[in-house]
C-alpha cells in the first residue's frame, strides 16, 4: 500500500490508517483476525481511543503477544480536564503495553467552545504537554468532526504548533461553500507549517436518522465496492497523508481494496463524484 509522509512527524503512514473502533466490540479472536488482515496489507498506522469500546484492550492483547516496535500508534482523549486526561493517557499506555505514543491527540474538538476547554488552564492540553515532557509521547495532534472542524483546527494551529490534524472531508462536505473555504484555508496553513492531514469519513453515506443502524458506525457507510472505490479515490487525490478506516469490520476490507486500486481512477473523472454516489448525504446535517 502507498505511504505518505505525515507532516513533521516524519512518519510515512500508509494511506489507510486502521481505525480501531472496528475491534471495539469484537471478541479477541475476531480482533486478531482484523488486525492481521491490516498488517498483511501493509498498514503501519493504527489509531485507537479509550472511547472505542474494548479496542485498547483488544489491540493491547495482540501487541503483547506480537510486539511490533515499528507500528505507528496514535491515540486521543475526549477529556478536557488535566487530571482526567493524564489518568486516561497513562491507562492506555498500560493497556497497550507501550512506553510511549507516537502521536497523541485532543479528540472531538469540533468548535471553539471545545477548543477553549482544551486550552484552558488545567485543561487537557496541559496534561498532554506534560506527558510529552516526560517522554510519554512524540507528537501532538488534534481531531474534530462537524462542519466547523476545519475552521476550529485552523484556529488551534494559531495557538499551538500541532503535528497533525484529523478532520472529516468528502465530496458532500466540500460541496458546502463555507466548509470548502475553511477546508482550503486549513490545507494551506497545514502545508505552510508541515502539518500532516488525516482524513475522516471518506466512506460515509448518510445519517441514520430514524432508521435502525445496520453497521457499527454512527452514520450509514457506503457498502458497495464500486461506491467505496470512487469515494476513497476522491479522498486520496486530496492533500491528505492518510484516511482513517470506517469503524465497521465489514467495510474495512473494502476500504483497503479501494486504497490499493485508487490510481485506476483519473483525478478529473472524480470531479462529479458527489452526484454519482446515489443517496449520499451530509452526515453532519441537522
Amino acid at each position: 500500500m502507498e505511504t505518505r509522509r505525515l507532516g513533521k512527524t516524519e512518519h510515512h503512514s500508509t494511506v489507510v490508517t486502521f481505525g480501531a473502533f472496528a475491534i471495539g466490540h469484537a471478541s479477541q479472536a475476531e480482533a486478531d483476525r482484523l488486525i492481521e488482515f491490516a498488517l498483511e496489507h501493509g498498514i503501519n498506522h493504527f489509531d485507537v481511543a479509550p472511547t472505542y469500546g474494548d479496542a485498547e484492550l483488544r489491540l493491547g492483547d495482540y501487541l503483547k503477544r506480537h510486539p511490533l516496535p515499528d507500528l505507528f500508534i496514535s491515540c486521543k482523549t475526549n477529556e478536557r480536564d488535566r487530571m482526567a486526561a493524564d489518568d486516561e493517557l497513562r491507562r492506555t499506555l498500560e493497556r497497550l503495553g507501550r512506553d510511549h505514543f507516537d502521536l497523541y491527540q485532543l479528540h472531538a474538538v469540533g468548535d471553539l467552545d471545545e477548543l477553549n476547554r482544551c486550552f484552558a488552564p488545567g485543561g487537557s492540553l496541559d496534561a498532554i504537554l506534560r506527558a510529552k515532557d516526560e517522554g510519554l509521547l512524540e507528537h501532538i495532534g488534534i481531531t474534530g468532526h462537524g462542519m466547523d472542524a476545519p475552521a476550529t483546527h485552523h484556529e488551534a494551529i494559531r495557538r499551538y504548533p500541532f503535528s497533525t490534524v484529523m478532520v472529516a472531508v468528502n465530496p458532500i462536505l466540500v460541496a458546502d461553500e463555507t466548509f470548502r473555504q475553511a477546508w482550503e484555508d486549513l490545507v494551506t496553513t497545514c502545508r505552510a507549517n508541515d502539518i500532516g492531514i488525516h482524513g475522516l469519513k471518506a466512506a460515509a453515506k448518510a445519517p441514520w436518522g430514524e432508521r435502525e443502524p445496520t453497521h457499527a458506525t454512527w452514520y450509514e457507510p457506503l457498502t458497495e465496492q464500486a461506491d467505496i472505490d470512487r469515494a476513497v479515490a476522491w479522498a486520496l487525490y486530496q492533500p491528505l497523508a492518510t484516511i482513517c478506516s470506517a469503524g465497521d469490520a465489514t467495510v474495512f476490507p473494502k476500504i483497503v481494496h479501494a486504497a490499493e486500486h485508487y490510481r485506476e481512477f483519473e483525478a478529473a473523472a472524480l470531479e462529479d463524484l458527489a452526484t454519482s454516489l446515489r443517496g449520499t448525504e451530509n452526515i453532519f446535517a441537522a
